[in-house]
């Protein structure tokens, strides 16, 4: 159970970067006291290809973090992403055995859902219920005491590499770190960019990293939909480099300082300084030409991020539009032209709803550190409340097999 001033820690292993967010939980709330990042050069959309730089990134994240709070860390939460990542819906149903749902009843259903076949090289990550029926009445959230013969529920399953998380699972523990759980990233995105009022009336937040773009769709509060495509900035910075004929270290350079998406945005006479290879003398450009190769690539990667949008048949539901995080949110004019693609409402992603250092992690770049920390705090939380509502929870604790099925189910549920 998290108490008062006990720590909270999230790893965020991404493509470009490795970013370490530490909370420290008071009043309440998660309030921020360290951060700590590093470059990463080990990773390829998501997936670990090199593990000494990877364990190497993570340490150094982990260094910087630990000197801004001032204090040892030794275990975290992981996020997880990259093209391995799949996910679909699933129902279970059961009968209630004491005509009122139990905390059995659920957890029975909850394995009804999750008694599906996957390959033997993949693993369940998460089993998120969108909704429970009870009888003939839907849209039930917490069902636990309603009265009825037949239990369903809807759920949400997220699958990935086993070989995958295990590599990042192992990365950690060569860092110095355990890990706690591993939770999706755009998943822990969304707990901290969203707000409650978003997810009832219909969003999409879409996590654009370095190596891939993450997708995930709310509706009616639950999640809905989730989808991982394989391009981020990198296939960006890319093409400004063969584009502009300059290395990739200052592709990315220019891209972050000068880059724009939507060319419209630029004024005609604005002019960059674009270095060259082999030890030529510098060039300067027009910022508009910088923009003109810019602009097709996101295009480009905003429709096929559409088209996964058309895929959960969510596109004329979502009323509260889409919002862009991840490094790649802070390019200028992305909002922009997303909102042109998309004819939805689109903004960029802050985490918010924590407390600290507040000025410092107020960045598209840190919403999936920020959103593992409140995930977890949420988490123990939920169990908590679970275990404090439910006034037949004495009658099952003796059945020890039971019970660590309730507390497999209610990792993963929030």
């Amino acid at each position: 159970m998290v108490r008062e001033e006990e720590l909270l820690v999230g790893l965020d292993v991404g493509t470009t970067k490795i970013c370490v967010v530490v909370g420290r939980v008071n009043d309440g709330k998660v309030n921020i006291i360290g951060i700590g990042s590093h470059p990463s050069t080990g990773l390829r959309k998501g997936v670990v290809v090199n593990m000494d730089s990877t364990v190497n990134s993570i340490k150094r994240a982990v260094e910087e973090a630990e000197l801004m709070a001032g204090m040892k860390i030794e275990s975290c939460l992981a996020g997880i992403g990259g093209a391995h990542i799949k996910s679909f819906n699933s129902n279970g149903v059961v009968a209630i055995k004491e005509k009122e749902v139990k905390l059995d009843d659920i957890a029975r259903a909850i394995d009804a859902a999750k008694a599906v076949a996957i390959p033997a090289d993949r693993e369940i990550l998460h089993v998120i219920p969108q909704e429970f029926i009870v009888d003939d009445q839907d849209g039930i959230r917490d069902p636990i005491g309603i009265t009825g013969v037949r239990l369903e529920v809807k759920v949400h399953i997220v699958t990935g590499s086993v070989s995958s998380a295990q590599n990042i699972i192992k990365c950690c523990k060569l860092g110095g770190l355990s890990v706690d759980d591993i939770v999706l990233g755009q998943l822990a995105s969304a707990e901290a960019v969203l707000t409650p009022e978003e997810k009832e009336i219909g969003v999409g937040i879409v996590d654009i990293g370095g190596g891939t773009c993450d997708l995930a769709v709310f509706l009616n509060g639950s999640i809905k939909f989730t989808s991982v495509l394989p391009f981020g900035g990198n296939n960006i910075t890319n093409d400004i480099a063969i584009g502009l004929r300059t290395p990739l270290d200052d592709a990315e350079k220019i891209k972050k300082k000068f880059g724009c998406a939507f060319s419209n945005m630029i004024s005609s006479n604005e002019t960059i300084e674009v270095a060259s290879v082999g030890g030529r003398k510098p060039r300067t450009l027009l910022r508009k030409t910088l923009a003109d190769i810019i602009e097709p690539r996101v295009e480009e990667i905003c429709s096929m991020i559409y088209e996964e949008i058309k895929k959960s048949g969510s596109e004329k539901l979502l009323a509260s539009g889409v919002v862009l995080t991840g490094g790649c949110a802070n390019l200028e004019g992305i909002p922009e032209l997303a909102e042109n693609i998309f004819n939805l409402p689109t903004r960029r992603g802050i985490p918010i709803g924590v407390g600290g250092l507040v000025d410092v992690v107020s960045n598209p770049i840190y919403a999936t550190g920020v959103g593992l920390l409140v995930h977890g705090f949420k988490n123990v939380n939920a169990k908590k409340r679970k275990y404090d509502s439910e006034k037949g929870f004495k009658k099952i604790m003796d059945s020890k097999r039971l019970l660590l099925r309730m507390r497999e189910w209610f990792k993963e549920i929030f």
